[in-house]
């Protein structure tokens, strides 16, 4: 089948797409390359993909133009859009990219799934749309109404519009709600990359609300495979009034948690990264920042239940691969 991969020069969209095509698929993957991190990772990434079943298109998810386009040219079965304007922090500097993104953008990923009729739409939610909830782990059951930063809230808008699609138009949609991303590839905008890069050249780093903070800390390869098991377990349209939940209800619609369900003092990953490079880094205790949360715990309870996803990758085997990664990466780039 042909499936449309946003965000495809992305940390999860990447790999997502090299599994699909490693199954057989088609996949066309759309991504606007813009500068919030360094481009050449992105192309670094794409760089990755080889195949004559894949199609790249350059654009972003906003351009009603564009996509517009893309829908005259292809026809979708299925869709994953990871295609967002990420970062918590950056959000508050820069409000109008997350609306231009985040919400204009899904709207017409969401209009694009209805035209086309597609079979099953998969979408990047975000565990920050718990904000400051104290109930641990983090279930989908919990009310998630006061988000903490534009970012959580444009994720929380992001599926309340689903849910208008699934109930109006019969679209199955799964928002997932990822838990604290890393690995081989990932954001240098997050923090296991910040503190991996801060290592390498021996620099101090930032550590916030004095280290007192927990997250809920899952490898690339665990991501992936839950969304791709998700992506083959379309919700359906069940019996009026019997699933009505924050996260679920009688339209082909759901939210699940995607997350390693074991969160780690960050401390403990900051250690765990040391002791894989080799070497100890002098740290800044600062106080918590502003849209930050103390914790991420996620209940997957429901993923594992739906899809038989099992995390199963530890923070020693995942820090160790990043590592060996970084060294590699950055050998070849100081070699260009």
């Amino acid at each position: 089948m042909t499936i449309l991969v946003t965000g495809v020069a992305g940390f999860i969209g990447c790999d997502v797409a090299l599994q699909l095509l490693a199954q057989g698929h088609e996949v066309v993957g759309i991504d606007n390359l813009n500068d919030y991190y360094e481009v050449q990772l992105k192309r670094d990434r794409l760089a990755r993909i080889e195949s004559d079943r894949f199609t790249f298109v350059e654009m972003g998810v906003e351009d009603r133009v564009a996509m517009a386009k893309l829908a005259e040219e292809h026809r979708f079965e299925r869709i994953v859009h990871l295609a967002a304007q990420a970062g918590v922090r950056y959000s508050i500097e820069n409000p109008s990219a997350y609306i231009d993104a985040n919400l204009v953008g899904f709207g017409n990923i969401l209009e694009l799934a209805r035209q086309q009729q597609v079979a099953h739409l998969v979408y990047a939610s975000s565990s920050s749309v718990y904000g400051e909830n104290e109930k641990q782990p983090f279930s989908e059951d919990d009310p998630v109404d006061h988000p903490v930063s534009l970012y959580a809230a444009t994720k929380k808008a992001n599926e309340v519009m689903a849910h208008s699609y699934s109930h109006l138009y019969d679209l199955p949609t799964t928002g997932l709600r990822f838990f604290t991303v890393y690995g081989p590839w990932g954001r240098p905008d997050m923090a296991p990359m910040k503190f991996l890069k801060l290592v390498s050249e021996g620099k101090p780093i930032d550590v916030y609300n004095q280290g007192n903070m927990q997250r809920d800390f899952t490898f690339i390869d665990d991501i992936v495979a839950g969304v791709l098991q998700s992506l083959d377990a379309p919700p359906t349209r069940s019996a009026k009034g019997n699933h009505h939940t924050p996260a679920s209800s009688d339209a082909p619609y759901r939210v699940l948690n995607i997350g390693n369900a074991k969160p780690v003092h960050l401390m403990e990953f900051i250690e765990t990264l040391e002791r894989h490079w080799g070497a100890v880094a002098e740290k800044n205790y600062l106080p918590m920042q502003p849209g930050d949360v103390p914790i991420t715990y996620a209940d997957a309870s429901k993923l594992t239940a739906l899809t038989g996803y099992q995390p199963n990758t530890s923070i020693d085997d995942g820090v160790r691969a990043l590592v060996e990664w970084y060294k590699g990466y950055e050998k070849t780039q100081n070699m260009k």
